[in-house]
């Protein structure tokens, strides 16, 4: 009995350690993941700010109550705009800032090297950025099939956005707008529609649902939920897919930085370089994939042999 009562006390206290342990890590986790880069913090604090702040107050608290999925209430509601600030929340989220500095930086990269194009003396940038278009647009032709070049522009689009936006998590007080869930929610359903709308459009309403019924007619009953679910499914592998991996190596470079602050850091730079271009080029594969579903192709058939639902093997 005596043994039975000290184990219940030592394992009580182990709990309760293991408990406070749990916490700290938690809290030192949370600090570490909602890091304000000095660019956001100075927007925020400016009167554009305290504008969107206005903005939001007007807006947001009938959304909240109006869906009741985000919560009871905006944590802004009856709040001033220094209140708001002080209690750690951002009228324009870090994310935001980070994704428009990639717009930003793109708009203004494609332009400049639209200017210096140059078909009888390339130099080797564009040599360079070429290599990555024929890549591209080999995919797309593989994938996709005849009319494959309509749908260049967006996926060429998708692969400069994710791209610049992992890239960006490297330079010093800068965060990936990808190693937020937000962002890559939207990327995955951008993806999503457009590929829907194009199946749509080849097919029509009724002959893009005809590609969930499945090839067996007597098992059509049952292919079309499991085909619906699975296609949805499809943003979320979008999403957390690119998400986890960015956001997983900025975690585990900042915690490795932290610990060994010469000479590692600048080791891992290969490794992170490496995922950042994976994850953008899974991205864009996976999107091509789904295009080539519901695209038409000169043997009449519309990406039945795909397999819908169904993704191919690629490294996470």
């Amino acid at each position: 009995m005596f043994l039975l009562n000290m184990l219940q006390e030592h394992g009580q206290a182990a709990a309760e350690h293991g408990q406070a342990a749990a916490g700290h890590a938690a809290e030192a986790g949370k600090h570490s993941a909602h890091h304000v880069p000095w660019l956001v913090e100075k927007l925020n604090h400016s009167p554009l700010g305290e504008t969107v702040f206005n903005l939001q107050s007007a807006i947001m608290p009938k959304i909240y109550a109006g869906l009741k999925l985000f919560g009871p209430h905006w944590p802004g509601e009856g709040k001033t705009f220094e209140q708001y600030l002080a209690e750690g929340n951002l009228p324009i989220p870090t994310q935001i800032v980070m994704f428009s500095i990639v717009v930003f930086v793109a708009v203004v990269v494609l332009w400049l090297l639209r200017g210096k194009l140059s078909t009888e003396s390339p130099t080797s940038r564009q040599q360079s950025f070429e290599v990555g278009v024929e890549t591209v647009r080999g995919f797309l032709n593989d994938l996709v099939g005849p009319g494959a070049m309509r749908h260049f522009p967006v996926v060429m689009t998708f692969a400069i956005l994710i791209l610049l936006s992992n890239l960006l998590g490297m330079l010093p007080d800068m965060v990936s707008p990808t190693a937020n869930f937000n962002v890559t929610l939207a990327l995955a359903l951008t993806s999503f529609i457009y590929y829907n709308y194009v199946g749509i459009r080849n097919n029509g309403l009724l002959g893009h649902l005809k590609h969930f019924l499945g090839p067996v007619p007597w098992l059509a009953f049952l292919m079309f939920p499991i085909e619906i679910v699975s296609n949805l499914a499809r943003i979320l592998s979008l999403s957390i897919r690119l998400f986890g991996n960015i956001y997983g190596e900025e975690q585990v470079s900042g915690a490795i930085s932290g610990m060994v602050q010469f000479g590692l850091p600048i080791l891992l730079m290969p490794l992170g370089l490496l995922t950042f271009f994976l994850q953008t080029f899974i991205f864009i594969l996976l999107s091509m994939v789904y295009l080539g579903e519901v695209s038409h192709h000169d043997d009449g058939h519309h990406g039945e042999a795909h397999g819908h639902g169904h993704e191919p093997a690629v490294a996470h």
